[in-house]
């Protein structure tokens, strides 16, 4: 603790502080975790793997190429806002912070944020360049906050092993549902076939999880969740049809109860079911597991997009990008942060190695990411993905209270009627505390 206390010290100094080497310096603060022992040194990116790796060598390679310039970082705990928000508070917060999109509603309507549109001018970047999800996710009140890095959100990954088994798979590929009976009747058929449930569910301590759901199949039937910033709305005929529908999977033991993400996790790899819906950022691990020999995904894995059950393909999303906290800064300074998102943009392919989906439509026909494993099958979620309105504020809050509701009427433990409701009075109350 101590040892933390003091580099969060010494990076502050650096960020606040001249420098007497000549160079200009910004200060970024970032969270992806600490990996300085294996990748400190490093500047060859296409040798870096994981989050960490990749973005510790991308900040390395840009310092290389940029010798009048110097990024100096802090790395935080994800996810890192009480550490920004005390820097803000001091009125010393960094130059660029990584931001989950959710969020920036919440310090751009406080002023705290800088519109980025000078930057990208400088920088040579269109936000048309931006694929729907991310421009959108960075987007509020026709202004952009800053400059988007991915997609992230949930996907179908399916041991297509147990798949087979079922009769559930055509030309190589698995068989998912088109339809909400569709998907029953397919559950139904693998749980006969296969002694397993059809769904891995993280629905203990995972609130992500029910709320995604919920959010998505009211999106896809063209529900308005937020009629305006203040009120939510749930409790519809839609709302009770999407619910009812995921109360039936949990009636009917068509998938599991009582798990949180690292038993879900656990039972996956080891081949106790056949779907688990859970994030993009799970990719790489799985795609391990799928090419080592022996383990029970080895060769039988594969991954997609929530499958559309009712309306259009839509599903919700979030994503990270890349914010410019309001401070005065030097001539020089902005024109490093133009740099900077300039190199990024230049390089969000290999960010997308991550498993994330890149935040360029460009990229989406780049044969790289193409060529990388199961890539074409979820680029789709780049386009159809949809994160709440950017008028929407504490959509991290609200996920949390929407989650846990959904999730205790997923499995019983409340009414329907009564989560959706508990779920619209508490999140109104909390917008309706807001200024």
């Amino acid at each position: 603790m101590r040892r933390a206390l003091l580099a969060f010290i010494v990076a502050l100094a650096l960020g606040s502080c001249g420098q007497n080497d000549g160079k200009t310096h910004i200060y970024l603060q970032r969270f992806f975790g600490e990996c300085g022992a294996e990748y400190g040194g490093s500047t060859d990116v296409a040798k870096a793997e994981g989050e960490c790796g990749i973005i510790t060598t991308l900040v390395n390679r840009f310092n290389a190429e940029n010798p009048d310039l110097h990024v100096d970082v802090n790395v935080v705990a994800w996810p890192g806002y009480p550490q920004l928000a005390a820097q803000m508070a001091a009125r010393d917060p960094p130059d660029l912070v990584t931001m989950h999109a959710g969020v920036i509603s919440d310090y751009a309507a406080d002023g705290l944020l800088e519109p980025v549109e000078p930057y990208l001018k400088r920088a040579g970047i269109s936000p048309s360049e931006f694929t729907d999800a991310t421009r959108l996710g960075v987007t509020i009140g026709n202004r952009v906050y800053a400059l988007p890095w991915d997609t992230h959100g949930g996907l179908f990954h399916v041991n297509t092993a147990l798949f087979e088994k079922a009769g559930l798979m055509r030309n190589g590929k698995p068989v998912l549902p088109t339809s909400a009976e569709e998907f029953l009747q397919q559950a139904r058929r693998f749980k006969q076939m296969t002694g397993k449930p059809y769904l891995i569910q993280s629905n203990v301590g995972d609130p992500a999880y029910a709320a995604r759901n919920q959010y998505t199949y009211m999106m896809a039937q063209g529900a308005v969740l937020f009629p305006d910033p203040k009120q939510i709305r749930l409790d519809t005929p839609v709302g009770r049809q999407v619910a009812a529908f995921f109360r039936r999977i949990n009636e009917e033991q068509l998938g599991t109860l009582n798990m949180d993400t690292p038993a879900a996790i656990a039972a996956f790899v080891s081949g106790e079911g056949g779907i688990y819906p859970t994030g993009t950022w799970m990719i790489g691990s799985f795609e391990k597991e799928a090419a080592t020999p022996g383990r029970p995904l080895y060769q039988h894995y594969a991954v997609f997009p929530y499958p559309r059950l009712w309306g259009t393909r839509v599903e919700y999303v979030s994503g990270h990008a890349w914010v410019v906290p309001a401070r005065k800064r030097t001539a020089k300074q902005q024109d490093a942060i133009a740099r900077f998102f300039r190199f990024m943009a230049d390089h969000n392919f290999d960010w997308a190695r991550t498993g994330h989906l890149p935040a360029f439509r460009r990229l989406l026909a780049d044969p790289r990411f193409a060529a990388l494993p199961h890539r074409a099958d979820i680029a789709p979620l780049a386009e159809m993905g949809r994160p709440l309105p950017g008028y929407v504020r504490r959509q991290n809050a609200i996920e949390g209270i929407v989650g846990e509701e959904m999730a205790a009427g997923f499995i019983g433990q409340r009414p329907i009627d009564v989560a959706l409701k508990q779920a619209e009075k508490r999140t109104n109350t909390l917008l309706g505390e807001l200024n």
